[in-house]
């Protein structure tokens, strides 16, 4: 998907991460998802859109904790979407939704558009086991079965047989670098290999929907900085359409397609990274991005004139020797690619050709806006 573009549920959406080249349909949909713990979860609901009440207000009236209020969203199929909040923002409650691991108070999660909450018991443990994976922070590891039994469990409970177990459970943990561990215990792994496992676990099965609860939160920066580039390339192979739920923006900017932000239990914004840094939708998702870099985030196809603007009078003879950039490529790219800023960028598509330029005023506007 590299330079194609999508639209799920009316956002469009950069993916970066590698997929067809087509628009792809909503995997996953939530629509006006609500999780009310406590009595009359409907009475509550009720005065929460009819008087605007916040979290506080639902607490002290009702004694009712409000944990997801009117969640609507779409996941495309391939995306990688990242939830992102505070400590009890609700995001981890609104993944464990999408497996029914939490039935919802109101509204509905489509999973490739078969309401989950209408599946009999059989079915939902037929969506577990084969079209859904989830990862926990804790990865749970069974400390009596070595590495590579623990990555085969869910074949082994699906009844695929041992020598072909063996093989996939191979074939995974070589996709997560762990090749030559198989007969180790978890006790005899670092941190971040046992998360690796615990990813290798979830993969082995082949689903296609991966649910990831902050799998990286408790691990060392520079494991964790590890485990993220090996994320990326293994959504780039694998395209698997996964929601990624992180308190880390920037773990959410460098590994989502698009993000949503959760503040106590409502989505406030969604979309791609550049969105959210560039144009935050109020002053809470502000505060979140404030003094962060926003280099890596404003691409050349924001920043680009149009090419037939800029030939306009100048003719085609105007971008020999132009250094070329692709619309993905972001500002420090350009800025490198500038030199001493005489000649413009052209920006093209594979298979396209050039598309726009970036002119010298064009990127010292872009750094400006950046800034």
């Amino acid at each position: 998907m590299p330079g194609s573009r999508q639209e799920v549920a009316g956002h469009r959406i950069e993916p970066k991460h590698g997929g067809p080249a087509e628009v792809s349909h909503a995997a996953i949909t939530c629509e006006s998802v609500w999780k009310i713990y406590g009595d009359d979860a409907g009475r509550v609901i009720a005065a929460i859109r009819t008087q605007d009440l916040d979290k506080a207000q639902a607490l002290e009236r009702f004694d009712a904790v409000v944990a997801l209020a009117d969640i609507s969203f779409s996941v495309a199929a391939g995306e990688v979407f990242c939830v992102m909040g505070l400590s009890g923002s609700g995001k981890s409650t609104l993944v464990r939704h999408v497996n029914r691991l939490i039935e919802p108070s109101a509204g509905r999660i489509l999973v490739d558009g078969e309401d989950v909450g209408r599946l009999s018991e059989r079915d939902l443990r037929r969506l577990r086991s084969q079209k859904i994976s989830m990862v926990f922070q804790s990865m749970a590891l069974f400390p009596h079965r070595d590495v590579l039994n623990n990555v085969a469990y869910g074949l082994e409970i699906r009844g695929v047989p041992r020598a072909e177990r063996r093989k996939i459970a191979d074939r995974t943990l070589e996709l997560v670098k762990l090749t030559g561990w198989e007969r180790r215990y978890p006790h005899e792994l670092s941190g971040g290999m046992q998360q690796r496992v615990g990813l290798a676990r979830a993969l082995a099965t082949d689903p296609e929907i991966l649910l990831l609860d902050e799998p990286f939160s408790a691990l060392d920066p520079l494991i964790r900085r590890q485990l993220q580039d090996q994320f990326l390339e293994l959504s780039r192979t694998l395209r698997k359409t996964t929601i990624f739920i992180t308190h880390d923006l920037d773990e959410a900017i460098r590994l989502g397609d698009r993000i949503a932000i959760m503040k106590d239990g409502r989505i406030v914004q969604v979309g791609t990274p550049e969105d959210i840094v560039t144009r935050p939708a109020d002053a809470y998702v502000a505060d979140f991005v404030k003094g962060l870099s926003k280099l890596k985030l404003v691409h050349a196809r924001t920043i680009m004139q149009p090419l037939d603007s800029y030939l306009a009078g100048r003719g085609a003879a105007a971008l020999d020797g132009c250094p070329t950039a692709s619309p993905d490529a972001d500002l420090d790219t350009l800025i490198d690619l500038a030199g001493d800023g005489e000649k413009p960028i052209v920006v093209a598509q594979d298979g396209a050709g050039p598309l726009g330029v970036v002119t010298i005023g064009s990127l010292l506007r872009g750094i400006q806006g950046a800034k």
